[in-house]
């Protein structure tokens, strides 16, 4: 049980986490006031969410561009800037400020998917890298998914962390003996499952990461017939959240598409004759497909068929393609020119390596634990692999970075001599 004093800290983290977002939402804003007509760091993508945003604020369609186009984003981040949008005649600095407490929050589910798979030291240093991450400091204030998207992505490991520690040890306590009821299991896995859907109200991305998960769980457990009760409970709980959404996509579309059309023109992006492994959605406008008669629906089956033959044509400049973009993921130092300059270059790249190199180290120090590795660098793995397929930047690992200081903070304190037990190793 943490000390008052332990508390405390933790506590203090998170004012300075939310301190450090604040003024850099300040200093973002004042920056963009001093450009007349720009509104955002990163104008394409965060101009969408926000028109979105705008549509749910007024309760119009939420659809965006003409032809429209209905299904082009998850409503989980619009919805968000849909609540200063409602209250404020400016809101781009409430949004701002809003996203700073989302950061905030997600340095405070850090300290606690650390507390669970960990313990409470592990915790607050993790808390305190996320609060101070250079990369992570910068996301938050602009107008994109990535922070509310680490947010939820946290909040699901949490909850998977929370399913795999209390029931598959081997040797349980009368509690952990209470949990192994069908109907624990059953609780449990609609839980996380309902946590995934949250998630992928923000970004479609991690829904693989619900049979995933469902897989392992029931590999490791030690009670093979509840554990795939569990399984398959966390699917339907993914699914069954995800169902509104899905039946709303047929009534604009006459499809029951259950998260996006986007994925047949990002995949096309991924892997075409003109793909380099960095997003160019010039192609789209170009082709302009839907003015040509094609339904948003076609035109995403088009593109990911399109896509297909590509690679199953070209199989070594996919492979090439795959290459490029792993390491455009893993770079130290941003990509975009939006974040150009040696600067900005030099802090991110002195953060970020020495944060791989103690993961690594945490990692090897908790190797026998794959609950422990797998909800830390897991994600990072799993991003990763998407995005050999699709285009890849550093915009896309920011997430993984949540969970992955966890495993940086193990690798820290196994440097200062400190040995962090994993909980309930497997």
């Amino acid at each position: 049980m943490p000390s008052p004093n332990s508390n405390k800290f933790l506590w203090i983290i998170l004012a300075l986490a939310l301190a450090i977002r604040v003024v850099g939402a300040i200093g973002l804003q004042h920056w963009l006031d001093g450009r007349p007509g720009q509104r955002f760091l990163i104008e394409g993508d965060a101009n969408g969410y926000w028109h979105l945003a705008e549509d749910l604020a007024a309760g119009r369609e939420f659809a965006i561009y003409e032809p429209p186009r209905y299904v082009l984003r998850m409503p989980g981040f619009p919805a968000l800037l849909s609540i200063p949008i409602r209250v404020f005649d400016n809101a781009y600095f409430p949004a701002r400020i809003l996203l700073a407490c989302v950061g905030t929050c997600a340095c405070g589910l850090v300290y606690v998917l650390g507390r669970m798979l960990f313990d409470h030291h592990v915790g607050l240093i993790a808390a305190v890298l996320s609060a101070i991450s250079p990369i992570l400091v910068g996301f938050t204030p602009l107008i994109l998914s990535e922070t509310t998207f680490g947010m939820c992505l946290l909040a699901s490991l949490a909850g998977m962390a929370w399913m795999a520690t209390r029931s598959t040890a081997r040797q349980p306590d009368v509690l952990t003996q209470q949990s192994r009821s069908v109907g624990q299991f059953v609780l449990m896995g609609l839980v996380v499952g309902a946590l995934i859907g949250i998630t992928c109200y923000v970004r479609p991305s991690w829904l693989l990461s619900a049979p995933l998960f469902g897989g392992a769980y029931v590999m490791f457990s030690p009670e093979k017939g509840r554990a795939l009760v569990g399984a398959a409970c966390i699917i339907a709980g993914a699914v069954a959240l995800l169902i509104p959404w899905g039946m709303r996509n047929e009534r604009v579309t006459g499809h029951f598409v259950l998260t996006t059309l986007w994925m047949g023109p990002s995949l096309y992006d991924g892997l075409s004759p003109e793909a380099t492994g960095e997003s160019d959605m010039t192609f789209y406008d170009r082709d302009n497909l839907q003015a040509g008669g094609m339904s948003e629906y076609e035109v995403n089956r088009y593109y990911s068929q399109q896509a297909w033959s590509f690679a199953r044509a070209n199989p070594g400049r996919a492979i090439e393609l795959a290459a490029i973009k792993v390491w455009r993921y893993f770079k130290p130092w941003p990509n975009a020119e939006q974040f150009g300059g040696w600067l900005p270059s030099v802090v991110i790249a002195a953060f970020t390596i020495p944060m791989y190199l103690l993961a690594l180290r945490g990692w090897w120090v908790s190797r026998t634990n794959v609950w422990a590795w797998g909800l830390t660098v897991g994600p990072l793995l799993y991003f990763a692999g998407l995005h050999m397929l699709f285009v890849s930047s550093l915009r896309y690992r920011l997430p993984a970075e949540y969970p992955l200081l966890v495993m940086s903070a193990v690798g820290w304190q196994s440097l200062r001599g400190h040995q962090s037990i994993p909980q309930n190793p497997t």
